[in-house]
């Protein structure tokens, strides 16, 4: 049975693996299963950049408010520390986009702690080294 990428995505997908398993490379929809890997490969990055973002909001959140540090705060920032490093464990290549995201991350950041102190004082570039992101200790003063 044909399965079709537009109104049967499970089926579609399932049909590539059985065509990619049996050799059958001539019948694979090619141009469809090239946008789902490079689909995959940047929802790895978004989600590093989405670890990012919650972890450097939670980080400015904890310089700028020390009055409202609270155990949760603490527990969020390592538990997307330990997110981070997994899943640059489970992609290596994503080290060679670090700088990059975390640029782009850095923005989001500063929505994610305006909206949620209300404070618009953060910097406007991002005041923590990669080294201190990964680091289990680090938490600004």
């Amino acid at each position: 049975m044909k399965f079709s990428y537009e109104t049967d995505f499970y089926g579609w997908t399932e049909n590539q693996v059985s065509l990619l398993r049996a050799g059958r490379f001539g019948e694979i929809d090619r141009e469809h299963l090239i946008e789902e890997i490079e689909s995959m490969g940047r929802s790895e990055r978004a989600e590093l950049e989405n670890r990012l973002a919650v972890l450097l909001a939670h980080l400015l959140k904890w310089r700028h408010q020390p009055v409202l540090r609270s155990r949760s705060w603490q527990l969020t920032i390592i538990e997307q520390r330990r997110q981070i490093a997994r899943l640059l464990r489970r992609n290596p290549s994503l080290q060679y986009q670090v700088e990059e995201s975390l640029e782009e991350a850095y923005g989001d950041a500063l929505i994610l702690a305006e909206k949620e102190t209300g404070l618009d004082s953060f910097p406007t570039a991002c005041p923590f080294n990669w080294e201190q992101l990964q680091d289990m200790e680090f938490l600004p003063q």
